[in-house]
């Protein structure tokens, strides 16, 4: 059996400890197509299954992860923008109440890659998703994707 390029993680064994979403869902402009006459960058697609590319950017919450590793960003291939979960409020002694979105990647996938930047080359990961729920609801089917979190 030949390994893919590209192959499936569960969510849990890439972010033990969970993600905190930063930001918003935002789509993936494609910087090899040309300009539209407004200046703006059309929507990536992606390659594999031809729908729009959008992507979110979160905090690794593990306190193992290094540096180069606590802000992850993930990329999701979906017909329609993927909708976060609602945040919710955490009072941190100290801090106060903050607002905090934490999410889940339904059927994540990752390619390691050499990033070269730097000093010196480092294996680096690439990772993708079908959508983002709440924690603990993967197994539920979206709006993005109705086949998501499904058994293949």
């Amino acid at each position: 059996m030949a390994m893919q390029r590209r192959f499936a993680v569960n969510h849990s064994d890439v972010f033990p400890a969970g993600v905190e979403m930063k930001g918003e869902v935002q789509p993936v402009a494609d910087f090899n197509a040309p300009k539209r006459e407004d200046g703006s960058r059309p929507q990536q697609l992606d390659k594999e299954t031809g729908l729009p590319l959008w992507q979110v950017v979160v905090t690794d919450r593990d306190e193992e992860a290094g540096k180069n590793e606590a802000g992850v960003s993930v990329k999701i291939a979906a017909r329609v923008q993927p909708v976060p979960p609602s945040p919710v409020e955490v009072t941190v002694p100290g801090m106060g109440t903050m607002t905090m979105r934490f999410i889940e990647f339904v059927g994540l996938t990752a390619l390691p890659y050499v990033d070269d930047n730097g000093n010196r080359p480092r294996l680096a990961w690439s990772y993708k998703a079908d959508d983002i729920c709440a924690p603990g609801k993967a197994d539920v089917p979206s709006p993005a994707r109705p086949d998501a979190g499904k058994a293949a």
